[in-house]
């Protein structure tokens, strides 16, 4: 790879200098193509040295660290004076050292990298080491650059842009020494986490995650996730708030879904929280709301105080409700206790699940007796027809727990009075014909 820029001009003899940027130092490992105009004998490559000294035939070892090309071409330009009269120097950069940067903040490995050859960016390093975490601020990352002279560059870069607008000059060609930093959000966003979760650069998605998950679901505690293959399994997608629910076993029916809160620990130790509106996932499809999970997360899902029957039937068909549910079917059935359906089951499909009536049963009417989400107890009767189709008033829709109660018909509760009237008398009779 041959560089170049202006030729430098006002010395004693003549360099020209070659560069992809005026602002490259050098340092060890690097190798340069020295001509000397008419002395091919004092021409060649040379690399510079661990002790950042190039060294050049007749005049010895010429110190080049931390020098631009522009310098080191000066500085040899003179060296050769002492045996050359004006001499024309060419400098050349031919193979860069390889690129060795510090990355700290909210990455998954932070720490030094090194990468051979050229042509690393700053997308490629993040992805090295191990992608950025979703507490990231993208729009703010740091390079922290040196310069000649001791001076420190600072750029500031916005990835955001480089994911929306396609704006490569924001996935910065690292160098040697770079310092990279990724800042914490002062704020953690919904939309910027779905952004980073679907970027080359978040986190290695391959890696299963272990979350903590207390509240209203039917399995609390902590879970492992693995990542979701159901696009593909070429492109795993990291693990979602909905996985982590489904993975605990779903939500229970007091479970409030509209102040669920995810916990997580930035890389400078401190807690955020979240805020998840799953109902808004709901009524409205806002996937901003299914928000990526990391390493650590904690999610914790209230209870509610209030919710209606309409809202309760919605959330029991929910993907991260539970997948079955149990509920009481006693009395006058064929097979009568607790039995498991599928969510949102027809009080009119629990009853035959339970083997259906009895000949004693009362057929037009069953008790349902059911707990609330505040902790009160709510007892109706409901007429009953099994041709029906599910409806609120006469096959309502149940929820776990729920309890129906299929009572005696008037004859059966008859037959059974006469039962318990005739077995005492009975039992007179006998004790008088004894006499």
């Amino acid at each position: 790879m041959t560089l170049g820029i202006a030729p430098l001009t006002g010395l004693p003899g003549y360099a020209q200098v070659t560069s992809v940027d005026e602002g490259y130092l050098l340092g060890e490992g690097d190798r340069l193509r020295l001509d000397v105009f008419n002395v091919p004998e004092y021409s060649g490559e040379f690399q510079v040295l661990a002790d950042g000294t190039l060294n050049l035939p007749i005049v010895g070892g010429v110190s080049v660290q931390g020098m631009t090309l522009a310098q080191a071409s000066q500085s040899i330009s003179q060296r050769y004076l002492q045996v050359i009269r004006r001499p024309f120097v060419t400098l050349s950069l031919i193979e860069l050292r390889p690129v060795t940067v510090a990355i700290a903040g909210e990455i998954h490995r932070p720490g030094s990298y090194s990468f051979e050859g050229q042509g690393t960016n700053l997308s490629d390093a993040l992805q090295q080491a191990g992608g950025i975490t979703q507490s990231a601020n993208i729009r703010q990352i740091q390079i922290r650059r040196q310069r000649p002279a001791q001076q420190v560059e600072v750029l500031t870069v916005d990835l955001r842009q480089l994911v929306q607008a396609g704006d490569l000059g924001q996935d910065v060609l690292l160098r040697d020494g770079d310092r990279i930093l990724i800042p914490t959000g002062s704020a953690l966003n919904l939309e910027d986490a779905r952004l980073i979760a679907n970027t080359a650069f978040a986190s290695n998605v391959t890696t299963p995650i272990q979350v903590a998950i207390v509240g209203e679901v039917n399995r609390p505690g902590p879970h492992t996730l693995t990542p979701n293959t159901a696009g593909s399994e070429d492109q795993p997608r990291i693990p979602t708030l909905t996985q982590a629910i489904q993975e605990a076993g779903g939500i229970t029916q007091e479970a409030d879904i509209r102040n669920i809160e995810v916990r997580r620990t930035t890389a400078n130790g401190e807690q955020r929280t979240i805020a998840v509106n799953f109902w808004e996932l709901l009524q409205q499809g806002d996937l901003r709301q299914d928000l990526p999970l990391q390493a650590g997360d904690t999610v914790v899902i209230p209870t509610a105080i209030a919710l209606t029957p309409s809202e309760l039937t919605e959330l029991a068909a929910a993907s991260f409700s539970a997948d079955e549910m149990t509920v009481n079917v006693v009395g006058e059935v064929v097979r009568p206790g607790t039995i498991t359906v599928d969510p949102n089951t027809p009080l009119n499909q629990a009853i035959l699940t339970a083997g259906g009536f009895t000949t004693r049963a009362r057929r037009g009417e069953v008790e349902l007796i059911q707990l609330n989400p505040n902790g009160t107890v709510t007892r109706r009767d409901v007429e009953v027809d099994l041709s029906e189709n599910a409806n609120l008033e006469s096959n309502p829709p149940l929820r776990p727990g729920d309890t129906v109660i299929v009572g005696r018909s008037g004859i059966a509760a008859f037959n059974d009075a006469l039962t318990s009237i005739a077995l005492p008398l009975g039992v007179v009779l006998r004790i008088f014909a004894g006499f």
